[in-house]
């Protein structure tokens, strides 16, 4: 995978890259040959050209980065409130059982946040925040122990 899980770079990547960047056109400035640059910067000479032609159309501030492709749906705090909600449970938003599905986290978004997104968007969301998809365990939530362990003695031995 060419970025780090959940896609792009994070802010301190792009604060990164952009110094590269702007070294890189102060030794336009003075002249050097785009091998040069490439080499001492350990980028490619392409991404060199590329950044040469940007500083002759625009300047310095052609280098400059212009922040992430998106901002995401929830911000950092409202996502925090998110997994609160979560972690209350199903049963405090209405479904009787103990599943959360992406469609219910979804409803629960647009009830919480007003922010409409689709299914998709809440399951990248999810996943850029290290969830993940859980198989429940195939037990009932009703199950008595006491009745388990008492078949178990006395049925089970008729059975076999």
């Amino acid at each position: 995978m060419r970025y780090a899980q959940g896609g792009g770079l994070t802010a301190e990547r792009r604060r990164f890259r952009e110094q590269i960047r702007f070294e890189a056109g102060e030794r336009f400035a003075r002249g050097e040959k785009n091998v040069v640059i490439a080499k001492d910067l350990r980028v490619s000479e392409r991404s060199v050209e590329r950044w040469r032609r940007a500083w002759r159309q625009g300047g310095m501030a052609a280098l400059a980065s212009t922040g992430p492709p998106k901002l995401p749906k929830l911000s950092d705090g409202q996502f925090a409130g998110l997994e609160k909600e979560l972690a209350r449970g199903p049963a405090v938003h209405g479904w009787e059982d103990q599943r959360w599905t992406v469609a219910r986290i979804r409803a629960v978004i647009a009830w919480k946040f007003k922010v409409d997104c689709s299914m998709a968007a809440v399951w990248r969301l999810l996943h850029r925040h290290g969830w993940s998809w859980q198989s429940p365990a195939r037990r009932a939530v009703e199950r008595d122990e006491h009745a388990v362990e008492l078949w178990k003695k006395d049925v089970w031995p008729q059975v076999e």
